[in-house]
C-alpha cells in the first residue's frame, strides 16, 4: 500500500508505526453540583496551569516553537476567554463545559478572520484539550512512548507536542492532516525530522505497521519488499554521509555559484545556521520583536538585536524583513482595523505605510547596525504590490541610511510586473509560500485546499520565471526565501527559473546543497522547461524528476 501526501524535506526512514492518542470527547453538557465558585476556581487553576506548562515548554524549545507556544500560552491567560468561561460557569455550567464552550467560540472567531489567525485555531483545539484534561486529572493527549524509536502517526501535531518530538526516538512523523506551512511542518523541518504531512490515508496505519516514510517523494509505504527496504536503507546512509561531508557553498556542477542561505526567526538560531553552512541569510524575520508587545520595541532594543545577528556573518548578505504584520497579525500599536478578509487587507508594507513611525523606527534600527559590523545588509519589505509602494519603500530606506534596499515577491501583480518593480529595487526575493497562495486562491494555511498549495504547479513556476527574467535583464538578484527552495529538486528548478540564491530552513541545506551537484545550469533550465510544461503540480514534479532522471542516466 502506498499513501501519498507532502513530504517535508528530502529524509527517508524506516520504522514502525506508533499512533497518537484520540483527543479527548467532548464532555457533557450537564449542571454542575458544585456550585458557581468552586467551579470558577477549578477553571481558573486548570487554565494556569495550562498556560505555565506551555511556558515551560516553550522556554525549552526555543526558537520558532517558543513563539507558538507562548501564543497559546496567552490563549490559556486572555481575560475575554476567562469571562466567558465564568459567564457560562454563572449559568449552572461544569468548568469542564464552560472551558470547552468558551475555547470553541474563540475557534469559530479565528476561523472566520482567516489569514494567520485561521491558523491558530489548531492552537485553540489544543489548548482546550489540555485544560480539559487537567480538569480530569488524566494526561494531555499526546505524543506516545512505546519505548523504542517509532513513526509517529496522527491527524496532526498540535505545536506544545511537536515542539517537545525528540529526533532521538522519532524517526519520521505522518500527518493526516496539514500542509507545507502548517505548524507541523516548520516545526519538524526545524528539527530535521523526516515527515509527510496531507496525507489522510494514513490515518488507517495500525500500531505496530512497517513503513517506509518519503519525504523526497511525499510517500509512506505500509510493508515494504525486501528490495523497498534495502534501498531505503542505503539512501539513510548515503544523507548521513552527505551530512558529515565537509560544508561547500553552494553551486551547480559546472560552477555556477548558488548561495545558500538560512531562514531564521529570531537570534536563537544562528549556531546552528552557521553549524550547517549557511553562506548568510536570505530572510530574518523580525516579528518576535513585535508580536508579544503593547508598543513597538525601542529602536535601542531592535538594534541590540540586529547587530547580534549581523556581527555573526561578517563579510556576508543578511537580508533582514521589515515587520511583516498587519490585520491577520494584529498589533496594538499598528494603525488597524477588523477586515472580514485579512489576508487581502492592510498587512505588510501596506500596514507599515500607515504607522509610518513603526517603519521609520525600525529601519534607523538596522542602519545603526550596519554602521557597527561588517555583513552586508540587505532589507526589504513585505507584501510588495505596485511600483508605488516599492518607491516608497526604497526611497525611505535610503533616506534612513539603508544602503541595499528591496523587496518581496508574494502577489501575482508584483511577479507580473516586476521589470518595473526591479528597475526601482535592489534586489527582489520570492516568498514562494504567499505567491502560490494568491496565485491559487487557497489559503495556506487550510489543510482542506492543501493540494493547491503546492509551489511545484506550473502557473506558480512561470511567476517566478518572470520575477528571474527581470532580474538577469537588469542586473538584479532575485532571491527564493519561500518554503519551496527546501525541496532538493524544485531547488534546480528554480534556478532554472532565474534564481540567484536560495534560502531555507538550515536542516535543508545539505540536501539542497548535494541536488544543486548534481546538475549544470543547462541542466537545470532544462528541468525548469518541462516543468513549465506540465498541467498541474504533481506533473510538473513527475516531469522534473523523470528528466533528471534520464540527465543522471545520460551521463
Amino acid at each position: 500500500m502506498l499513501i501519498r501526501g507532502t513530504g517535508i524535506g528530502g529524509g527517508v526512514a524506516v520504522g514502525t508505526v506508533a499512533r497518537m492518542a484520540d483527543p479527548l470527547p467532548e464532555p457533557e453538557d450537564r449542571r454542575s453540583t458544585l456550585g458557581v465558585d468552586a467551579e470558577i476556581d477549578r477553571a481558573n487553576q486548570a487554565l494556569a496551569r495550562v498556560a505555565a506548562d506551555l511556558e515551560e515548554r516553550g522556554d525549552a524549545a526555543g526558537g520558532p516553537a517558543k513563539q507558538i507556544l507562548e501564543a497559546q500560552a496567552l490563549m490559556a491567560k486572555d481575560p475575554t476567554l476567562v469571562g466567558q468561561v465564568v459567564e457560562r460557569i454563572g449559568e449552572g455550567a461544569t468548568a469542564e463545559r464552560a472551558v470547552f464552550e468558551g475555547l470553541a467560540g474563540y475557534r469559530e472567531l479565528l476561523v472566520g478572520l482567516g489569514g494567520y489567525l485561521a491558523e491558530r485555531a489548531a492552537d485553540v483545539d489544543d489548548v482546550s484539550q489540555r485544560v480539559r484534561a487537567s480538569l480530569a486529572g488524566v494526561p494531555t493527549p499526546g505524543v506516545p512512548d512505546p519505548g523504542h524509536p517509532f513513526v509517529l502517526v496522527a491527524r496532526d501535531l498540535s505545536p506544545a507536542d511537536a515542539a517537545t518530538l525528540d529526533p532521538e526516538q522519532v524517526l519520521a512523523l505522518v500527518a493526516g492532516e496539514g500542509g507545507p506551512t502548517s505548524h507541523t511542518a516548520i516545526i519538524a523541518r526545524e528539527k530535521g525530522l523526516v515527515a509527510v504531512v496531507g496525507a489522510p490515508e494514513a490515518l488507517t496505519l495500525q500500531d505496530g505497521a512497517d513503513v517506509i516514510v518519503d519525504a523526497a517523494h511525499g510517500t509512506v509505504t505500509l510493508e515494504p519488499t525486501a528490495d523497498e527496504l534495502a534501498a531505503a536503507t542505503a539512501r539513510i546512509a548515503e544523507r548521513a554521509a552527505l551530512a558529515e561531508a565537509p560544508v561547500q557553498p553552494g553551486a551547480l556542477a559546472d560552477g555556477t555559484p548558488v548561495p545558500l542561505l538560512a531562514n531564521l526567526g529570531s537570534t536563537d538560531g544562528l549556531d546552528d545556521a552557521l553549524r550547517r553552512g549557511a553562506e548568510g541569510v536570505g530572510l530574518f524575520r523580525t516579528e518576535f520583536l513585535f508580536l508579544e508587545a503593547d508598543e513597538a520595541p525601542s529602536v535601542q532594543a531592535q538594534q541590540e538585536q540586529y547587530t547580534r545577528l549581523l556581527a555573526a556573518f561578517p563579510g556576508r548578505n543578511v537580508v533582514v524583513r521589515v515587520l511583516d504584520a498587519g490585520a491577520d497579525k494584529p498589533l496594538a500599536f499598528l494603525d488597524t482595523q477588523d477586515e472580514p478578509n485579512p489576508a487581502l487587507g492592510l498587512r505588510g508594507i501596506r500596514s507599515l505605510r500607515a504607522s509610518e513611525q513603526v517603519l521609520r523606527d525600525q529601519l534607523t534600527a538596522l542602519a545603526r547596525a550596519d554602521a557597527a559590523t561588517d555583513a552586508v545588509l540587505e532589507v526589504m519589505a513585505p507584501m510588495v504590490a505596485t511600483v508605488d509602494e516599492t518607491r516608497y519603500f526604497t526611497a525611505l530606506a535610503r533616506e534612513l541610511g539603508i544602503r541595499t534596499a528591496g523587496v518581496m515577491v508574494e502577489t501575482p501583480a508584483a511577479a507580473l510586473t516586476a521589470d518595473r518593480i526591479l528597475s526601482v529595487a535592489d534586489f527582489a526575493s520570492i516568498g514562494t509560500n504567499d505567491l502560490a497562495q494568491y496565485t491559487m486562491a487557497a489559503d495556506r494555511l487550510l489543510g482542506s485546499v492543501a493540494h493547491l498549495q503546492d509551489p511545484w504547479h506550473p502557473a506558480v513556476l512561470r511567476l517566478v520565471g518572470e520575477v528571474g527574467a527581470a532580474g538577469a535583464a537588469l542586473g538584479k538578484p532575485v532571491g527564493i526565501c519561500g518554503e519551496a527552495a527546501a525541496d532538493p529538486l524544485l531547488a534546480v528548478v528554480l534556478v532554472g527559473l532565474g534564481a540567484t540564491s536560495l534560502s531555507m530552513s538550515p536542516s535543508a541545506l545539505a540536501d539542497v546543497r548535494a541536488s544543486l551537484a548534481e546538475f549544470g545550469r543547462a541542466d537545470a533550465e532544462r528541468l525548469a522547461r518541462v516543468a513549465l510544461a506540465a498541467e498541474g503540480a504533481d506533473e510538473a514534479r513527475a516531469a522534473a524528476e523523470a528528466e533528471a532522471a534520464a540527465i543522471h542516466t545520460a551521463e
